[in-house]
């Protein structure tokens, strides 16, 4: 059975079968010490297909299928297909534009991640790149908080960001890290071929990703709070973004 407001798929023959039809899947669930038979199996597809297998208690499965018989296994099924950056990188070619992406290095929160997806879309942003790990997926929460904007988006899953930001940078792509201590944005010239890198709500970009970076830029705060919510200062800067291409076009 699937929860659909959540997509979770539940039960031992139904992750068996969506791991086997080749739909997207964020991560597989199994209750800790039970890896054998039918169990053993799942997980060797899982990790042949590159998803993550996370272990929880009994406890902790019960709570995450809601009622549902999950037999010790439950999987997390994206609500939409993931693209790769290389379809990024052509739909901006398609589109006869510089290559204009956004970086979600870590972000935990449904609603955050949906956001910035919906302001990606409307500044014109390529595609948006999250991380395989440590990072929501494209639940139905995402979904909903993207107002629909996820069916217009190119998203791309990959296994490590730092190394993804040295793939673009080899590719041409300049990669802002937008955190504090940085450059001021309006005075940045964001009409280039570029990457703007947000991070988690609670951590902020990790060390390795900033410093693979080729420049940080700040947003300057006027009050009393030293920052933004990540998908209101994406927003901010996505829009000096295009400004600047649309104005230098």
């Amino acid at each position: 059975m699937e929860n659909r407001n959540e997509n979770i798929i539940a039960g031992r023959n139904a992750v068996r079968e969506l791991l086997r039809s080749g739909r997207d899947v964020d991560k597989v669930l199994v209750v800790s010490g039970q890896q054998g038979g039918s169990l053993g199996e799942i997980i060797a597809l899982a990790k042949q297909r590159g998803v993550v297998v996370t272990e929880i208690s009994k406890q902790k499965m019960d709570s995450v299928a809601k009622g549902i018989v999950h037999q010790g296994v439950c999987a997390y099924a994206s609500c939409a297909s993931y693209s790769t950056v290389e379809d990024i990188l052509a739909e901006a070619e398609a589109r006869g534009e510089k290559p204009f992406i956004v970086i979600a290095d870590e972000i935990n929160d449904p609603h955050n991640l949906g956001a910035i997806i919906r302001c990606a879309e409307g500044a014109g942003v390529h595609g948006v790149i999250i991380p395989k790990h440590r990072s929501v997926g494209l639940t139905g929460v995402v979904a909903k908080a993207s107002a629909g904007a996820i069916e217009h988006m190119h998203i791309a899953k990959v296994t490590n960001i730092a190394r993804t930001v040295e793939s673009l940078k080899e590719k041409g792509v300049w990669v802002f890290a937008a955190d504090m201590g940085g450059k001021n944005y309006y005075d940045t010239d964001l009409n280039c071929a570029c990457a703007i890198v947000m991070g988690s709500e609670g951590k902020g970009i990790s060390r390795l990703v900033r410093e693979k970076c080729d420049e940080v830029i700040s947003i300057p705060m006027y009050g009393k709070v030293n920052s933004f919510n990540v998908s209101t200062a994406c927003a901010v800067l996505l829009c000096e973004a295009a400004k600047q291409k649309s104005v230098n076009k």
